[in-house]
Parts: C-alpha cells; sequence; structure tokens
C-alpha cells in the first residue's frame, strides 16, 4: 500500500491491480479499480484503501463505469492463514449473513472484540462494514442482472430491511435501485419476478494469464458422474450450498469466466459465487507466481509452456476430502468411478424445477448421510471404508472443519491423526480444499515421477529438501509437475 507506488499503478492503469487496492478521488467522491479508463486524477486528489468496504467506510461510492466490486479479489487474502486472511474469506463466504458476527468470531476462535480490533487496525473498518459492502455487491448484480422485484433482491442480498437496502445502495453507488436497473447491461439470463429458482448469468474476472485449457482437463479428468460434467469447454456441476442446492456452468471467455448459475435459493448468490472462484482460483497472481517459479531453470520451461497454471480449489472442502479418501492408491479412473456410484446411491438429487444440471445431476453425498454407513455398505476395501466413516463422522461432528477460514497446517495436523489418512492425502485435501498456495506432495507418484524425468531428485525426502526454493508456490510448481507428465503422455 505505498502511495506513490499505487499511483504510479494507476497511472499505468494496470489490470493486474485490479482488487488488490482501491483508489479514491477527494475531489469526486468516488472510488475505482486502478484500470479505471477515466482520466487519472491530481495525485494530491487520490487516496489509497485496500478493500472497497475501507473506501466506502470513508465515505466514498463506487464508480459506475470500472465496478471495482466485481474486480478479482485480492491475493493476499488466500496466502494468508493468519485471523485476518481467513476473516476475509470467511466474510466473502456469506458467514455473517448466516452466523453473524458473533458466530464469525466462535468459527475463528476469537472474541468478537478481538476479531473487531485486528480488521479495524489492519483495514480500517470492522466486520459489519466488510459484510455491508459484500451485501451492496449481490444486491447490485442481482439488480443489474434480474427482473426480481426489489423486496425479493434485499432479501436474497442479506438485507434486514428494504430500508436498509435503498439507503445502502444509495450510499454505495450514489443512485437508487431503480436508476441501476434502468443502466443494467443486457449480460445474461433474465430471471421471472416470481419465486423458485432463478439462473443468473455472471462474469468472473480474474488476473491475465489463466490457463483455462488445463484447468478444465484437471477437472474433465476428475469429473464424478453425475456430479460433474465437461461438454466442449463448459464445465457443469451441482452444488449444495447453505440455504439449498444450485447447479453451475463454468465457461472461460475473454478476461473473464462465464458462470450460468441455477439456484433454489437466491441467498446464496454471494456464496456460490465466491465458491466457484476458489474453485477455479481466479483470485490468484499468476504473474508474481509465473515470475517466482519462471526463474526456476528447472521448472522455467514447464511455466513458460503453461503461464497462468492455477491450483483447482473446491466448492465444498468435505467433499474435496471425501474424494481425497477415495483415490487413495487407485487410479484417478477408479476414484471417479466410486465416486459416482456414491453420488447415485446416496446424494440428494438436484431438483430446480427443470433447470438442468449434469445428466442424472445428484449433488454428492453429505458428510452426515455417509457417516452413517457401515464398512460393508461401502464398495471399497474394508480399511479404506473404515477411513472414509471415519473421516465423514469428524467432518459431520464439526471435529474437523474444512472451508475458507481453515488454516492449512491445522487441517493436515488434524487429517492425520484420523485413522489410514497419511501425508498424502492429508496435503492433497489442504492443497484443494483450503486452497493453500504452498502445500508440496513429495509423496505423490506423478510428483516423484515428473521430478525424475526433470534429473531431481525421486525420493520424498530429498524432493522435500528441492522443493525449498519453490516456496511460497510449492502448490503451483506441483501442478506444473503433473502438467508435465500430461503433455509427456499426449505427446
Amino acid at each position: 500500500m505505498d502511495p506513490d507506488f499505487c499511483y504510479r499503478v494507476a497511472r499505468s492503469r494496470d489490470a493486474r491491480f485490479d482488487g488488490q487496492f482501491v483508489l479514491a478521488v477527494t475531489s469526486t467522491g468516488i472510488y475505482c479499480r486502478p484500470s479505471c479508463p477515466a482520466m487519472t486524477p491530481k495525485r494530491a486528489n487520490v487516496r489509497f484503501y485496500p478493500t472497497p468496504a475501507t473506501a466506502q467506510g470513508a465515505g466514498f461510492r463506487a464508480c459506475l463505469r470500472c465496478l471495482p466490486d466485481a474486480a478479482p479479489g485480492s491475493p493476499d487474502w488466500n496466502l494468508r492463514a493468519d485471523l485476518v486472511g481467513r476473516a476475509m474469506r470467511l466474510v466473502g463466504d456469506g458467514v455473517i449473513e448466516r452466523d453473524g458476527v458473533t458466530g464469525l468470531a466462535e468459527r475463528l476462535g476469537y472474541s468478537a472484540r478481538h476479531l473487531h480490533r485486528q480488521l479495524i487496525a489492519e483495514l480500517g473498518v470492522g466486520p459489519l462494514a466488510l459484510a455491508r459492502a459484500r451485501r451492496a455487491q449481490i444486491a447490485r448484480t442481482l439488480i443489474e442482472t434480474t427482473t426480481l422485484p426489489f423486496a425479493e433482491v434485499a432479501f436474497a442480498a442479506g438485507f434486514n430491511s428494504i430500508r436498509q437496502f435503498n439507503d445502502t445502495i444509495r450510499e454505495v453507488f450514489a443512485a437508487t435501485p431503480s436508476a441501476l436497473r434502468a443502466k443494467r447491461r443486457s449480460t445474461g439470463s433474465q430471471v421471472a419476478s416470481g419465486g423458485g429458482p432463478g439462473t443468473i448469468t455472471l462474469r468472473l474476472a480474474y488476473r491475465e494469464p489463466f490457463d483455462a485449457a488445463a484447468l478444465w482437463a484437471f477437472l474433465g479428468a476428475r469429473a464424478v458422474p453425475h456430479v460433474e460434467e465437461v461438454e466442449g469447454d463448459t464445465y457443469r456441476r451441482t452444488l449444495r450450498l447453505p440455504h439449498g442446492v444450485g447447479t453451475v456452468a463454468l465457461t472461460p471467455a475473454a478476461g473473464h469466466v462465464r458462470a450460468d448459475l441455477t439456484l433454489a435459493d437466491l441467498r446464496d448468490l454471494g456464496t456460490a459465487v465466491q465458491r466457484c472462484r476458489r474453485l477455479l482460483d481466479l483470485d490468484a497472481d499468476p504473474m508474481a507466481v509465473d515470475a517466482a517459479l519462471g526463474a526456476d531453470p528447472v521448472l522455467g520451461p514447464l511455466v513458460a509452456d503453461h503461464p497462468g497454471l492455477r491450483v483447482p480449489g473446491a466448492v465444498d472442502g468435505a467433499e474435496i476430502a471425501v474424494r481425497a479418501v477415495l483415490g487413495q492408491q487407485v487410479s484417478v479412473a477408479a476414484a471417479r468411478t466410486i465416486a459416482g456410484r456414491l453420488a447415485e446411491a446416496y446424494g440428494e438429487p438436484a431438483l430446480l424445477d427443470g433447470h438442468d444440471g449434469p445428466a442424472g445431476a445428484r449433488v454428492f453425498p453429505s458428510v452426515d448421510a455417509l457417516a452413517e454407513l457401515t464398512p460393508a455398505a461401502l464398495p471399497m476395501p474394508t480399511s479404506r471404508a473404515t477411513t472414509l466413516i471415519a473421516l465423514c463422522t469428524a467432518l459431520a461432528d464439526g471435529d474437523l472443519v474444512l472451508d475458507a477460514g481453515t488454516d492449512p497446517e491445522d487441517a493436515m495436523a488434524a487429517l492425520q491423526e484420523l485413522p489410514g489418512i497419511g501425508p498424502w492425502t492429508a496435503g492433497y485435501i489442504a492443497l484443494r480444499a483450503t486452497g493453500a498456495p504452498d502445500v508440496f506432495l513429495s509423496g505423490d507418484l506423478g510428483v516423484r515421477r515428473a521430478a525424475a524425468h526433470l534429473g531431481l531428485p525421486d525420493s520424498p525426502r530429498g524432493l522435500d529438501e528441492w522443493a525449498n526454493r519453490w516456496r511460497p508456490w510449492r502448490s503451483y510448481a506441483v501442478l506444473h509437475l503433473w502438467r508435465s507428465e500430461s503433455d509427456a503422455l499426449s505427446s
């Protein structure tokens, strides 16, 4: 947040920094993303803030030209496992709307007062202001992309009253809801004004470069029948969300990923968007990752072949944990088949009044349902079935939590206390379920095979020591090694 550096970024309109900070103009009372096409204001008239909520707290309103609230999120929050970083991820997931500030603080293991104090110290605003900014963003999206009555928009965005909704929209955007709707962009499907599930089309922004082909290939190879599918350049899957089920179709396009979301309850919109962003690692800073790994003489050629490679995340950490156990000591194809059988037998139908998801769409089985099973009921060896049931029991009881606020190190330690879960399984779950950027799977067969082909140590201990030079981006190094094996097999 060096002001002189930020101002140079704004003068160059460098889109790589969109979402990492906003600039506020004192002469107009407006805040923008760094790449805003408007004329760059004088240095003396500019203030810089780490989040839109901070700028709003200082009395500035959002630019309706560059829409700073629609920029990619800051990569800092995904990198950090401290209190503020974890809190920011949970706020984005909608925890305050569901559980209040007290619930957020309890999830993080601190008092509400301490959480408030830490956020004020670093961001200048507390948790309620962050949640208010999130609600305003969701409301603007619904106002501009649907025909829902404003009362329903307010409810879906998490406002407690129409008056609070109207006041917030006027304060944040300097326009009434009616004025925003009059200017809405024709970027997607319209939602009928009545109740029931609705389909909303959004653009999920990312920072260039973005290797969508490699990411879609990874997801497609592991797509669970009835839950996921890849058709052409579109990835579809079902979603288990706090207020109901949903489906999403994700298609890469120039500068964004098109997301067609169908939700049983529109209150889940913000959460669904955030989880899709985490699935695709859209808030990453690929230039920083590629610069660090590309300078390595071994990884450099791999990075040059696949700039902007992302780490596939998860829309549901518990689902990834279950699938990781299913993948123990079997091939990717075999794990996919077993997961499909479980989904068909124990997953809930994704019933959305005729809206289509994957063929025979079902939501991946809940850990509560799987925890009730016996080892004999599962299509796998007894030892692995016992591990799966122990994992699901820990998740269902709340003894283990895998969500946006989980510390990767804590997750790996807790996972390895369960019977049958070793370093590989725990590391893979942490890499995908928590979005940790610095997990290295030295015991993974594919990683070791790729390392051997590149002339690196192929023993887990030797490879671990070598990989220390790739910190803090070892998760991305794992993806490059896996990708190099795929490229070698296809050539």
